[in-house]
């Protein structure tokens, strides 16, 4: 079940009050869990079952993404902002330094956790910020279009493409190897998921100066990469190896950029190898 939680940030202007929706479930070592942009925290359903009987589990919608409202007035979605956030939110639920595994957007969050010390290990699936100018302008332009594609489609054509593989595979195989394992039902979520995304603009935005650029000394880190990431391509692992030289690099064979659906397992694995 999803829940809410609200408290205060600083921002230029003063306290402002931030929302953030997040599914908790589990026992044992906090771990938290930031989807991609445009995603939700549904995406991480997929490994919830393995991940769960091993740790208190805290799948947050970002602010301005699924259920969270966007950010408030004064408040931007730069990593100056969005990290405290999450810092925050993780205070507010009286959790000090979980476990972190992103995804994307996510992934880059998770590591700016890990490089602020507010986490105890990093999970980076896909990060963002290992970019060269061309693969950002190309991954940018990629998530305009679907972005664009989710908000030209009725409701009745996404539901309707949604109840067959081939329908999946059109409105999912940028994220997906496998977009066909996909449910219909979670297609259809994670579409609307997409057009509603409150953030999705001014992420995209303050996105075009990121790059990951320092060592995450200290503290456990894995990144991974699909080995049929459509979105940001595998060779970015390589760099982020050189960037965190104490990085575990970890292949997933047959996964795209999203990989939690293609191999839930294998993701579930490395997650808990890295929080271990």
């Amino acid at each position: 079940m999803t829940s809410t939680v609200s408290f205060s940030v600083d921002s230029p202007r003063g306290s402002r009050t931030v929302s953030v929706a997040y599914e908790r479930t589990g026992s044992g070592e906090s771990l938290l869990l930031l989807h991609g942009i445009g995603r939700h925290h549904q995406a991480w359903d997929p490994v919830l079952p393995a991940l769960a009987p091993e740790r208190d589990v805290i799948a947050v919608d970002l602010p301005g993404f699924g259920v969270s409202p966007g950010l408030p007035d004064g408040v931007p979605y730069d990593l100056g902002s969005v990290v405290p956030v999450l810092g925050a939110f993780c205070e507010a639920l009286g959790v000090e330094r979980p476990h972190v595994a992103g995804n994307s957007l996510g992934g880059l969050l998770a590591l700016e956790l890990g490089r602020e010390k507010l986490v105890r290990s990093v999970t980076a699936l896909s990060p963002a910020g290992f970019w060269t100018q061309s693969e950002r302008h190309y991954a940018f332009a990629t998530l305009r279009a679907m972005r664009q594609g989710a908000l030209a489609m009725p409701m009745p054509l996404i539901e309707g493409l949604s109840r067959s593989a081939a329908g999946r595979a059109a409105l999912t195989s940028t994220i997906y190897a496998r977009p066909g394992r996909r449910s219909p039902e979670a297609v259809v979520s994670e579409t609307v998921a997409l057009r509603e995304a409150a953030g999705f603009h001014e992420t995209l935005a303050v996105g075009r100066s990121v790059a990951f650029t320092d060592d995450v000394p200290g503290l456990p880190v894995t990144v991974a990469w699909g080995s049929r990431d459509r979105l940001l391509l595998r060779r970015q692992g390589i760099r982020a190896k050189h960037t965190i030289p104490g990085a575990r690099l970890v292949r997933l064979p047959g996964c795209g950029h999203v990989p939690m659906n293609d191999d839930p397992a294998l993701v579930a694995r490395v997650i808990l190898d890295t929080s271990r």
